[in-house]
């Protein structure tokens, strides 16, 4: 019998059990889908170690309006799945208020200052160096009055967290991506983040580490959780302890155990395309919300978010705009795939994730909510929350917010 079952196989939930494992017990990870198969593989394959502050929502009621109907690409609204999400967004947004905003970002800097390190030890151990780049991405802007905002900002960025990054002109930029083909208004390149060729491949990597080192994947349904006597029964499972990281589906099997955890759910898409364009980092093309991702399947065009609980779009509009204006910029060729991918992230209003254990139920512990940064943070927070289940609660410190 397994001592800690982990439900849920992406890179939250592999992470957690390779924490666990480390410390000495004996653990199970169970999911339905193949490891890395759902939210982990669709990211842009970017460990963000500029992004030291979480994404809030804009203060001024205009710039809400300008978002919601699609300013910048950023936000793609399902307008009858909008009262759904309403009292999540509300939260969030009151949680983006600059007081609020100010006591999450300094342990939100700490947990992305630590993600290079814990995805160095396991991209070691796994043998994956062959998927991981180390020369940062691009941040390139339209138009000049964009990129000197985002100039401002980047050394705003650099006097507080200590961010390195490059300047570069037209000029530059076409020297360094000669591929590129019209005219943007320059570029800035984070210099520290790492990026992956195939995050899904990267999660399978850590994933057979974890079996390399005794630990067992299990295809299952994580809604049978069941109390079994003083400990836990799932998917043919008895264990002792059980830790819930299903990203956006966790809220869902919480609720059958009387937990309210209000979500924000964004969905994110993205598509392959077969062209060589010859570039050489991913690209955020910040006018338009879009990362151009060179990856082992082709180049990736993955989207902002779009709010909504009904069924993927077939043609998203969010990636046909992207996709228009890499066009314009590369040779992409046809497209990979037949239709677009989908999926989902799990963003907590608080925007810091929820890493505790459950207040009513003992060996129940919940690790999910990271939001756009599961990718980043996952190997960060499970550490700490391998951590804090050996009984060093000081590790969560911050992660442990009541839910009811």
């Amino acid at each position: 019998m397994a001592e800690v079952a982990v439900l849920g196989a992406g890179m939250v939930g592999i992470a957690t059990a390779l924490a666990v494992q480390a410390r000495g017990h004996d653990c199970v990870v169970i999911d339905r889908a193949p490891v890395g198969s759902q939210t982990s593989y669709g990211n842009a394959g970017i460990i963000q170690a500029e992004a030291v502050e979480p994404y809030a929502l804009p203060m001024s009621p205009l710039a809400l309006l300008a978002m919601a109907f699609g300013a910048k690409n950023a936000l793609d609204l399902h307008w009858p799945s909008l009262p759904r999400q309403v009292p999540a967004l509300s939260a969030y947004w009151r949680n983006s208020l600059p007081s609020a905003l100010g006591k999450v970002i300094p342990l939100w800097r700490q947990l992305v200052s630590e993600a290079l390190e814990c995805h160095g030890a396991l991209i070691a151990a796994s043998g994956a160096d062959g998927l991981i780049r180390r020369d940062g991405y691009w941040e390139a802007h339209a138009t000049e009055a964009g990129f000197a905002t985002a100039i401002r900002n980047a050394e705003r960025r650099r006097q507080l967290y200590g961010l390195d990054f490059a300047i570069a002109d037209p000029a530059g930029l076409s020297r360094a991506e000669p591929a590129l083909r019209g005219s943007l208004a320059g570029a800035i390149h984070w210099t520290s983040p790492w990026t992956c060729r195939s995050p899904g491949e990267l999660v399978g990597a850590y994933g057979k580490l974890f079996e390399a080192k005794g630990g067992h994947i299990v295809s299952g349904d994580a809604h049978t959780l069941t109390r079994a006597g003083a400990g836990w029964q799932v998917a043919g499972e008895d264990v002792e302890r059980v830790v819930v990281a299903l990203g956006p589906w966790s809220p869902s099997l919480l609720a059958t155990l009387g937990y309210h955890v209000p979500m924000v759910r964004k969905r994110g898409y993205h598509r392959h395309y077969e062209g060589d364009p010859g570039l050489s980092r991913p690209m955020l093309l910040a006018d338009h919300s879009v990362v151009l991702s060179p990856m082992r399947q082709g180049l990736r065009i993955a989207t902002a978010a779009e709010l909504s609980d009904a069924a993927p779009q077939v043609h998203p509009r969010q990636l046909a705009r992207g996709e228009a204006v890499g066009r314009a910029l590369l040779d992409l060729g046809p497209p990979v795939e037949p239709v677009p991918w989908s999926g989902t992230r799990p963003c907590l209003p608080g925007m810091l994730p929820l890493v505790c254990a459950a207040p009513r139920h003992p060996g129940l512990w919940l690790h999910f909510g990271h939001g756009h940064q599961g990718f980043t943070l996952g190997p960060v927070t499970a550490e700490r929350l391998a951590r804090a289940m050996d009984g060093d609660r000081a590790a969560i410190h911050g992660l442990d917010r009541g839910m009811r």
